[in-house]
């Protein structure tokens, strides 16, 4: 058994037999030619069983972890190990940052935009929009190098590859000059408020989080992310559309407010205010499950009343809920794809069987909405009918076959959601 045995959140066991720790990419590339079936993990965030393998796993958490800031051109580069903690840390301190992040810091980049994680913000788009080239060892372990100036299309289908290209050994972002932001947390505010403002709440800030465990008709709280400009250093209004300013420190679920980044105002660098938790926190293992599904943003105020009135269904089994925005992007396989999106995320207490029981009922009310399911959270949507929410999923099969013909990056995941028989 291999030392690594769980996801992180212990609802997965990894089946495959050894766990390698190459190097290099030549490592990579032998490891790739020798063995029939192969995997990568990287900080075993994933919900599902995307990145299990009945035979061999590979970690890059040995690779260099150099990062490499072009200024002239404002890209950086790194090995595919790379977490954005990080990645983060060395980006800030070279005077640069990235669009966006998602709650916890301690993933793996390629991890993340692997599975199309996404941050929040209506002009932010997803994770990995920020790739602008990356470099694969394919299933026949040649080094493949894309570019989205020079790919194109191609690129697109491989920005979010689900683990089903290779390995991604090295990735390249956009980024921008660094800059400050604070955090503000507003408290009970009435779920009417947000069906009445839904635009106007969501256009407040940078990033605008609502948490709601959905048992009233109300959100717990509303976490309100602005860059720190000289319009928004002034006290925080008491009131914002109905909610309290909280006055201390919180956490989503009450518990860890002081694992969570800076509010109160407190101006800070991008990077330690963009995620929820803070950097240098590293759960060693969530007593929670995941899931969220995004539909189009002009059915945003359909879906949070199609969830409001699962709230029977849905408060017994819930930690807490967050519902969010994330720009369109042109990802083939992107949750994002072509369409500006409302996320509605579920932080489930560890009941697999309750869980799995549950989420068909919200896959139901959310299909006439378009909801597609975040890849590495838990879901139960058939093969057929994610082809009929992704549009690019043929070209993506295609894509998949090329880069890996005998299907040595295929695993159970892949054949159940993506390949389901074709």
């Amino acid at each position: 058994m291999i030392d690594i045995p769980h996801n992180w959140a212990g609802n997965t066991t990894f089946g495959a037999a050894r766990l390698h720790y190459p190097e290099t990419v030549a490592q990579v590339q032998d490891l790739v030619t020798r063995h029939r079936k192969l995997k990568v993990i990287g900080a075993r965030h994933s919900f599902t069983d995307i990145a299990d393998s009945p035979e061999e796993l590979i970690s890059l958490d040995r690779f260099e972890p150099t990062v490499t800031v072009d200024a002239t051109r404002r890209t950086v580069t790194f090995a595919g190990g790379v977490r954005y903690e990080h990645l983060t840390r060395e980006l800030h301190r070279a005077g640069f940052a990235l669009h966006n992040m998602a709650s916890l810091p301690h993933i793996t980049v390629a991890g993340a935009c692997s599975t199309g994680t996404h941050g929040s913000g209506d002009g932010n788009g997803s994770l990995p929009t920020a790739i602008s080239a990356m470099e694969i060892v394919t299933g026949t372990g040649d080094v493949v190098h894309l570019s989205r100036e020079r790919d194109g299309e191609r690129f697109r289908g491989a920005a979010v590859g689900l683990g089903g290209l290779g390995v991604i050994t090295q990735l390249t972002l956009d980024i921008l000059p660094a800059f400050d932001m604070r955090q503000d947390v507003y408290e009970n505010l009435p779920l009417a408020q947000v069906e009445d403002h839904v635009d106007t709440i969501f256009a407040e800030a940078y990033s605008v989080s609502l948490f709601t465990d959905w048992r009233n008709q109300r959100i717990n709280q509303s976490w309100i992310k602005r860059c720190v400009t000289d319009a928004t250093r002034s006290e925080a209004a008491p009131m914002w559309f109905g909610a309290t300013l909280a006055t201390s420190q919180r956490d989503p679920v009450g518990l860890l407010a002081d694992e969570c980044t800076a509010q109160l105002g407190i101006p800070g660098p991008w990077h330690e205010r963009l995620p929820h938790f803070r950097m240098g926190y590293m759960p060693e293992r969530g007593q929670e499950l995941q899931s969220e599904y995004m539909v189009p943003r002009e059915y945003a105020v359909a879906a949070i009343r199609a969830i409001d009135g699962l709230r029977d269904h849905v408060a017994p089994h819930l930690q807490m809920g967050e519902i969010r925005t994330i720009a369109a992007d042109d990802l083939w396989m992107s949750p994002f794809y072509q369409r500006a999106s409302v996320a509605l995320h579920f932080t489930w207490k560890p009941d697999v069987p309750a869980v799995m029981r549950l989420l068909p009922t919200i896959e139901a009310e959310l299909a006439p909405l378009g909801g597609r399911p975040h890849w590495g959270k838990l879901f139960t949507l058939s093969a057929w009918q994610l082809d009929a929410l992704y549009p690019k999923l043929p070209d993506f099969r295609t894509l998949l076959r090329e880069y890996d013909p005998e299907g040595k990056f295929r695993n159970r995941f892949l054949d159940r959601y993506i390949f389901g028989g074709n």
